[in-house]
């Protein structure tokens, strides 16, 4: 690819990586290919193989670029404040490139940067005073919420109960009464990509928000696991 004045950009990873994104994000993951990355680099393939020397080598950069455009870690004593509005800022990135979740998903092992972005978070845990045993089982609770995404809870929309035939929405309201109740119970949003009409923001941050206080409850209390204690007599 030339400037304006008819000089070619040196080709660098950082370049073939940012054009990677911006293909993913225009065209999707299936869009990623060598040969069309080329074609929008306007190289030859095998001018990328300088720079990743494979397909996954290209997929794991990519995550990589993403996670550094979320927000750098926080220092100070107010960790619940610093780790909800880091995991917001991933929502963030995470809704710019939708794509990245897969890709983060399917790693079957994580790079050093998300390595770092994993540790840089727990320490900020560790900052506000948790115990590094509290720390532990919050990350297992926590899994994927620290990247900005979570599975949802499918339910059924007071959009799609009206679709449903009489006699399926009359067996649904006698044998699950309990999910048309809490389906129905408020307004959906019709334009949302979480299960089939909740505002996504709004559960995230319901979800961060509970887990979040339900961990600061346990750190006031001084908690410790049964296999910590265990494990501390073991050694006594």
């Amino acid at each position: 690819m030339a400037d304006d004045s008819g000089h070619r950009e040196p080709l660098n990873r950082e370049r073939v990586l940012l054009a990677a994104v911006a293909l993913a994000d225009d065209a999707g993951l299936e869009a990623i290919s060598m040969r069309k990355l080329a074609q929008a680099l306007g190289v030859v393939p095998m001018a990328l193989y300088k720079h990743v020397a494979s397909k996954d080598e290209l997929l794991n950069g990519m995550v990589d670029s993403v996670i550094g455009e979320i927000e750098p870690p926080q220092d100070g004593p107010d960790w619940l404040a610093n780790v909800r509005r880091r995991i917001l800022s991933a929502r963030d990135v995470m809704l710019r490139h939708p794509w990245a979740r897969r890709v983060l998903e399917a790693q079957s092992a994580p790079t050093p940067v998300v390595l770092a972005y994993t540790d840089s978070t727990i320490r900020m845990f560790l900052a506000g005073g948790l115990s590094a045993d509290l720390v532990h089982h919050v990350m297992h609770t926590l899994g994927s919420r620290i990247f900005g995404f979570t599975q949802e809870l499918h339910e059924t929309s007071p959009a799609q109960a009206e679709e449903l035939p009489p006699e399926v929405a009359q067996y649904m309201m006698a044998t699950y009464p309990g999910i048309v109740a809490v389906a129905m119970s408020r307004p959906h949003d019709p334009g949302t990509v979480v299960g089939s009409g909740c505002d996504d923001r709004f559960e995230f941050e319901f979800g961060i928000d509970l887990l979040l206080a339900g961990v600061e409850r346990l750190h006031r209390q001084g908690w410790r696991s049964a296999d910590h204690d265990r494990d501390a007599a073991s050694v006594i």
